[in-house]
């Protein structure tokens, strides 16, 4: 029976050691993160599954602490997986998996290595992207390709949305590509990085909308940040707010005469529509809006403050 120790975390973790008991393959230990209390859990608990699955689970600070490799050491794992753990996997763990150290990544490689790859990918407008397995090196997300599924992005997908469809993508390519694996025949594509991206962590900081852009570039600021993340902030006639969801207006739907009277970088209401007017050019149909941490109806803003409104 192949054996592997297996570092997860988030839903793509818990699916993928799925795959791997589907698959028959003895996992000893699950590696994964103690839930940090600050943040939402929108995601699966590898640790739930684990304990379903009936096999042993930690959470080390520090994963690279010489006496835990020496634990991950006499356990003789074949394998090293890291399925969306948080942490690079040091050199000296790579090291003891004598088949190979591999790690599912949520895009395309090699573009978007690094972090938060859906949420720059829809940032970006892209239309597909999807899931890699691929061997660990020293460089993040820079060692031979094993295998890889695509999924689209459709204009509205919000980066929830696509990372759940991504991470039914890590399962397919997992799923078909193991028994290779574990037969030794699975394949090694070169990953050339120098054809690819590479992103830095967001912060919530971040998702604060410039309206002097375009509206496109707005709405794909919007999705790509959009709960449960910590979504798009802005200023609304001098009050915090969060925009929610939007979606792209043909030049033919921004005709009202509120929209009329707006100038750039302002909200237009008209009856329950909520029409953002942005500077860059370009007309964004506000489908949800948070105003001082509540959601804020049309006729209710349209009351307090008129019905045009500025943004800041």
């Amino acid at each position: 029976m192949t054996r592997a120790v297996v570092f997860a975390y988030h839903s793509v973790g818990a699916r993928c050691l799925r795959v791997l008991r589907a698959h028959g393959v003895d996992v000893p230990l699950v590696v994964t993160h103690d839930d940090d209390p600050a943040e939402t859990l929108w995601f699966e608990r590898v640790a739930a599954v684990a304990d379903d699955l009936g096999l042993p689970h930690t959470a080390p600070a520090d994963a690279s602490d010489p006496m835990f490799v020496a634990r991950v050491a006499a356990l003789a794992p074949e394998f090293i997986f890291s399925f969306y753990y948080r942490r690079m996997i040091s050199a000296e763990l790579v090291a003891l998996a004598p088949r190979g150290a591999l790690n599912m990544h949520g895009s395309l490689l090699p573009r978007y290595r690094g972090r938060a790859p859906v949420n720059w990918a829809v940032l970006h407008g892209e239309r597909r992207t999807g899931a890699t397995l691929h061997y660990m090196t020293q460089k993040p997300d820079a060692g031979d390709i094993v295998a890889q599924q695509a999924v689209p992005i459709l204009p509205d997908d919000t980066a929830r949305e696509v990372f759940d469809k991504v991470t039914v993508a890590a399962e397919i390519c997992l799923d078909a590509v193991l028994p290779a694996l574990i037969a030794g025949t699975a394949p090694r594509l070169p990953n050339d990085i120098a054809q690819g991206s590479y992103y830095g962590a967001r912060r919530p900081e971040d998702g604060r909308i410039d309206w002097s852009r375009d509206a496109q570039s707005i709405h794909n600021l919007v999705r790509a940040v959009a709960p449960p993340y910590p979504g798009a902030f802005t200023t609304l006639a001098g009050r915090s707010a969060r925009v929610l969801r939007t979606r792209l207006l043909a030049a033919s739907a921004a005709g009202s005469a509120a929209i009329a009277r707006a100038g750039a970088a302002s909200l237009a209401i008209d009856g329950d529509t909520m029409t953002a007017i942005c500077g860059g050019g370009g007309t964004l149909r506000i489908e949800a809006l948070e105003v001082d941490g509540a959601i804020a109806s049309p006729e209710a803003l349209a009351q307090r403050w008129g019905q045009v409104l500025p943004f800041a």
